[in-house]
């Protein structure tokens, strides 16, 4: 269980635009150490923003995100903020791993060495020294076999599988997962599933962005949903969907469910 300290990550009323559009419209949440967040909504809704955000590949126009304390993609001074530079806002990025949608693996590399990669060129580890733990790492996802399989070798559920054991290379404070399955055939769905039910029950913080509802009812602490770039709700998962407080969140669970 979580400790109520301070929260592992912090949006204080994130805002963020393209253009005119505003996508996210002050959005505040706090997921402590240990806690699980399903963030979901209807299409457009900003979640995806959102956690783009939170791991600074989008600068925001309002607010504040922090992660283990860390003031992420801007510095405060005199009040104000401004951008770090790429540099520092890469070294941020060791402590947060993400999951994409699609799962950005080198094609050209086999398994083992996507998830050697960023260890070896991020944080000047040795490839000697990371081999093996590169090898748990597959083998913890159920890959064990493909160590020498190139993407294009694997389905769409072992590449995303690849893609989660070269997120935690980086032994991340905290996993983002924007909609990690919306890319895979529906039989490869619950094998991307079932490593991250593991992942959640050997405490690791999570923010999960995602459709699957089951998943979210069975797995998070809590659940928040979206819309027009607002919170329209966040509750424990069993009162978010056995007795949603907002209409909007009862209509849209009608929609889907």
């Amino acid at each position: 269980m979580s400790t109520r300290t301070e929260p592992l990550i912090r949006a204080e009323n994130v805002r963020k635009r393209f253009g005119d559009s505003w996508i996210l419209r002050g959005i505040s949440l706090d997921v402590y150490k240990g806690e699980v967040l399903v963030v979901i909504g209807p299409s457009g809704s900003g979640k995806t923003t959102l956690v783009r955000c939170m791991n600074a590949l989008e600068p925001i126009d309002g607010g504040r995100i922090t992660i283990g304390g860390r003031l992420m993609g801007c510095r405060e001074h005199r009040g104000r903020m401004a951008p770090l530079p790429e540099r520092l806002i890469a070294r941020q990025r060791r402590h947060v791993g993400m999951v994409f949608q699609r799962f950005n693996l080198f094609p050209h590399m086999t398994a083992l060495d996507n998830v050697m990669v960023a260890p070896i060129r991020v944080l000047g580890r040795r490839a000697p020294d990371i081999r093996q733990e590169a090898v748990d790492l597959l083998e913890r996802v159920g890959l064990g076999s493909k160590l020498d399989s190139y993407p294009g070798q694997l389905s769409g559920g072992q590449q995303q599988r690849v893609a989660i054991a070269r997120a935690l290379a980086m032994k991340p404070e905290a996993l983002l997962f924007d909609e990690p399955t919306s890319a895979l055939d529906p039989e490869t769905v619950g094998e991307v599933l079932d490593v991250m039910r593991k992942l959640a029950k050997s405490g690791m913080t999570m923010v999960v962005v995602t459709h699957e509802m089951a998943f979210a009812r069975e797995v998070a602490d809590h659940v928040m949903m979206l819309d027009g770039g607002l919170v329209v709700e966040t509750a424990p998962a069993e009162t978010f969907f056995a007795a949603p407080a907002q209409a909007r969140t009862q209509q849209f669970l009608r929609s889907i469910l």
